[in-house]
């Protein structure tokens, strides 16, 4: 029972390094600020938001270190690079420090990495503690990631409202003190056990109470976080919302107490059973996905595919037939992942879906300015944040609706993607300050969820075992959407400086103002944007009999 508790300790553990990790969500903050200390273009700007997303390219490294290295090590070496980062950073802006825009592009590509390597930290941490229920975990403990820009500014604001800078400085200090906290879990991690089916179910009961718990805090940071302007107020509002981070710790007592109510106090009248909402309930699918694939492989010459009579010739055909995924779980090594078309697809949904709503995050600063919005930037940004986390939150959906409604991965993944060409247009049509807000908590509630979902998907696609790997290539794409995307952004953005007639001077720095600024690139982004829809809907139709046969043997093994 101890190891239990230690192992809920560790999951706490994780979710307070990403909530307070999620230092890219706020760079839209004080980009404006930065942009002005450095005298430079959007099109610079773009470069440096750039930078912070090539620490991903190099998440491979955090991976390395992990299998030569304690994880605790590995744990304070992302810290310090988030320190170094972003505090030399703050010494710029606070301009006690003069460094060439090149250095400047360097510290954001540390400070980048920095985020990369917790990640891998706390995927690292779920996966060993939580093999059962790996997804819940991963998606719960992701979607915290999602509310650091909202923490961050009620951080900010509780100590000065009106100092942009501050963000830069607990950009750098806050994630160190955070790692801190989490020392002794870590430190104090349980061996691995086998579960019974009694543990997986009261797993399954505490995840559905942490869930909860979540949304809760996810809500609060939402609806109150515009009472945060004043200081004194944004105190009392931090306080609270540090409250809901710390409640999770009675878990550890809670699952002992109950324990032990079951074991003294069994009768009809005083049951604790709670929902069964397990991913994998009861058997863990590292062990069950071998037994599988040999079933799906027999039954897959009996098995009738829709598109195999009717689809025979055609490109819909060859896109819809060729090297199709037949069975869930199978490892994919490097070499082989890359030859796979579903693979690309998946690939291409990402790049399309959530990266680009990725980018729009890191312009909202701009964005919101161009717009005539600036004194709201923080409560926009937070809006983007809260509703990332709730993205993040709906990726477990899948898990806790298995037993009543199975539905594949691939085809939520398609679904989530469905706001953000919507959202893009709606920004293209209208520039009012209703189109932005909506806009914005669509593309935070898409985004959010591919993030989260992108791990578990990775897996039960290419293997469980190779999933540190092939994730790492799948995001690849985050840096090259970055550029990309970005890169037409500060065109356009440029552009209309130089055409406007409301060309503004801010402490050397060009900015643009009107809808112009933007216009086209979201009528751009938009159709990117279908594009990974598209993607997605193949993805899902090629698919969609591997899951349902997954299922269905999965089913049948259990009943057996």
């Amino acid at each position: 029972m101890v190891g239990q508790s230690r192992k809920w300790m560790i999951l706490i553990a994780t979710t307070w390094i990403q909530a307070f990790t999620g230092t890219n969500f706020d760079f839209s903050s004080y980009s404006s600020t930065l942009k002005s200390v450095l005298g430079i273009s959007q099109l610079q700007l773009n470069y440096l938001s750039v930078a912070s997303d090539m620490g991903k390219a190099f998440g491979w490294c955090s991976g390395v270190s992990l299998m030569c290295l304690p994880l605790w090590v590995v744990l304070f070496m992302a810290a310090f690079l988030g320190v170094f980062g972003y505090g030399v950073q703050w010494l710029v802006i606070k301009q006690v420090i003069t460094l060439p825009y090149f250095l400047v592009f360097v510290l954001c590509l540390v400070a980048g990495c920095s985020i990369c390597w917790f990640n891998t930290v706390c995927f690292v941490l779920c996966i060993r503690n939580f093999p059962t229920n790996r997804a819940l975990a991963l998606s719960l403990t992701i979607s915290f990631n999602g509310v650091s820009a909202a923490l961050y500014t009620l951080i900010a604001n509780a100590i000065n409202p009106d100092d942009e800078t501050l963000y830069l400085f607990l950009n750098a200090l806050v994630p160190l003190l955070a790692s801190s906290l989490a020392l002794v879990p870590i430190l104090r991690q349980p061996p691995l056990q086998l579960l019974s089916t009694d543990t997986t179910s009261r797993d399954s009961f505490v995840f559905f109470v942490l869930n909860v718990l979540a949304v809760f805090t996810g809500l609060y940071l939402l609806l109150l976080n515009s009472l945060s302007s004043k200081a004194s107020r944004a105190r009392i509002l931090l306080g609270g919302a540090l409250i809901l981070l710390l409640l999770p710790l009675c878990l550890p007592g809670i699952v002992c107490g109950r324990s032990w109510a079951r074991r003294t106090v069994h009768t009809p009248a005083f049951c604790l059973e709670g929902p069964t909402f397990s991913s994998f309930d009861p058997v863990d699918f590292d062990q069950l996905h071998k037994e599988l694939i040999g079933n799906d492989r027999n039954n897959n010459s009996s098995s009738v595919n829709p598109f195999s009579e009717t689809n025979k010739e055609g490109l819909f055909g060859m896109i819809m037939e060729k090297g199709r995924l037949t069975v869930l779980g199978e490892e994919h090594p490097a070499r082989l992942l890359v030859r796979r078309l579903d693979f690309w697809l998946y690939y291409v949904a990402y790049f399309c879906g959530g990266t680009i709503g990725l980018v729009y995050s890191n312009n909202l600063g701009q964005i919101a300015q161009s717009l005539g919005y600036y004194s709201q930037i923080s409560a926009i940004v937070t809006l983007y944040s809260s509703f990332s986390f709730f993205g993040r939150l709906l990726s477990a959906a899948p898990d806790f609706m298995r037993g009543k409604l199975y539905f594949a991965r691939t085809g939520w993944l398609a679904i989530a993607v469905v706001p953000t060409p919507i959202a893009f247009f709606l920004l293209a049509a209208s520039g009012g300050e209703a189109a932005l807000l909506a806009s914005t908590a669509m593309i935070g509630l898409s985004s959010g969820f591919i993030f989260a979902a992108a791990v578990s998907i990775t897996s039960e696609l290419f293997g469980p075992n190779s999933v540190s790997v092939n994730h790492n290539i799948l995001i690849t794409n985050i840096p090259i959407g970055s550029f990309l995307y970005g890169l037409l952004a500060a065109l356009v953005y440029d552009s209309n400086v130089k055409s406007s007639n409301q060309e503004n001077l801010l402490e050397e720095a060009m900015v643009c103002m009107g809808r112009d600024c933007y216009q086209q690139t979201f009528i751009w982004w938009g159709c990117i944007s279908l594009l990974g829809l598209i993607s997605s809907l193949l993805l899902f139709l090629r698919t969609r009999l591997a899951y349902y046969g997954y299922q269905r043997n999965r089913s049948r093994t259990q009943v057996s």
